[in-house]
């Protein structure tokens, strides 16, 4: 494995939320001392349930918001202070594709000017080698000069998103965020925009944070996997491990609930309850009131990230705890 690219340690983010004109502020952890090493050249594929905190790690990450708490290092250096000269030069090499290209994109101007606009704002070549580089950007993302004339309301989905990524390519970053890049396409959509990323990324030797709730396609172009639950990560590993032998219960019910060859549909877990809200978290582990196999110690003490095995951490008081010495020697 070689060395990581992107280094993010113990970072927690909050937001202040108020019920009401006159209700009382209160904190809400989207997340909570989170930590990650990424690979250069690899995808860390980040899932979890709506509102388990991805898109906000996804941000901080990134520079678009700033961490309450911890730190974020990019190819060794910590993330500048927003708005200096190195931030922006730290910018340059890191971009974000988002869900929605529809609204990523200016539904007012040409997409070739909306792919040159990165190169415009970081001053990067003459205005006639901006001009040939949206044109070569079109062709790397299997489209043609002549949608550069378009407006993102006469391209279908598809097309969409691959101008986002075709503008996220500009500056040549060496990184890409991509939230839930594929959720608003179709099946046969998804595929050749995922096909097409993964090409990129062996051309370009790119390196991803590729957020989803749709593990089908996460385990298509992950190497590594996290999963997030209520702002913390419950399990890390490699994918193809994560997905043969998962061990949180919690990832366990979103692998049952992926579709795979020569599954049973009646090997589904089915969870209790939804996700409770993140301004009243659970004490203990915060999915306890959700697990069908929690005990005692779930509910009051909150299990920390734990190596079980290779590069598997898990955090689980039944994988990692006593409980989990007694289910082995068994």
């Amino acid at each position: 494995m070689s060395a990581p690219l992107v280094e993010v340690s113990s970072i927690s983010r909050s937001y202040s939320m108020r019920s009401g004109m006159f209700g009382r502020s209160t904190a809400v952890h989207a997340v909570d001392a989170v930590s990650l090493s990424i690979p250069k050249g690899e995808t860390l594929g980040l899932v979890g349930e709506s509102g388990s905190g991805k898109s906000t790690t996804g941000r901080v990450v990134l520079g678009l918001e700033p961490p309450d708490r911890g730190e974020v290092c990019f190819g060794g250096k910590p993330m500048a202070a927003p708005g200096t000269q190195a931030w922006r030069a730290q910018r340059a090499r890191m971009q974000m594709i988002f869900q929605d290209p529809l609204g990523a994109l200016d539904r007012r101007l040409p997409v070739a000017t909306q792919i040159r606009e990165p190169l415009d704002i970081h001053g990067l070549g003459t205005p006639a080698e901006r001009e040939d580089r949206a044109r070569e950007l079109l062709r790397a993302v299997e489209l043609t000069p002549a949608h550069g004339a378009r407006y993102p309301g006469a391209l279908s989905g598809g097309q969409r998103q691959r101008i986002v990524l075709a503008r996220a390519l500009a500056t040549k970053p060496d990184f890409l965020v991509c939230d839930e890049p594929v959720s608003a396409l179709d099946v046969s959509i998804q595929a050749q925009v995922v096909n097409l990323l993964a090409d990129l990324q062996a051309q370009l030797g790119l390196t991803l944070v590729f957020i989803s709730h749709d593990l089908r396609v996460v385990r298509q172009i992950s190497n590594i996997v996290a999963v997030m639950y209520l702002g913390r990560i419950v399990e890390i590993g490699s994918a193809d491990d994560l997905f043969a032998r998962p061990e949180h219960p919690y990832t366990q019910a979103l692998v049952s609930a992926s579709p795979a060859p020569g599954r049973r549909s009646a090997s589904r877990i089915v969870l209790a309850g939804d996700p409770p809200n993140p301004a009243a978290r659970p004490s203990g582990c915060a999915f306890h009131p959700r697990c069908p196999r929690a005990i005692a110690r779930c509910a009051s003490e909150v299990p920390t990230l734990s190596l079980v095995g290779g590069d598997r951490q898990v955090a689980c008081h039944l994988v990692t705890g006593p409980q989990a010495e007694t289910r082995d020697a068994a």
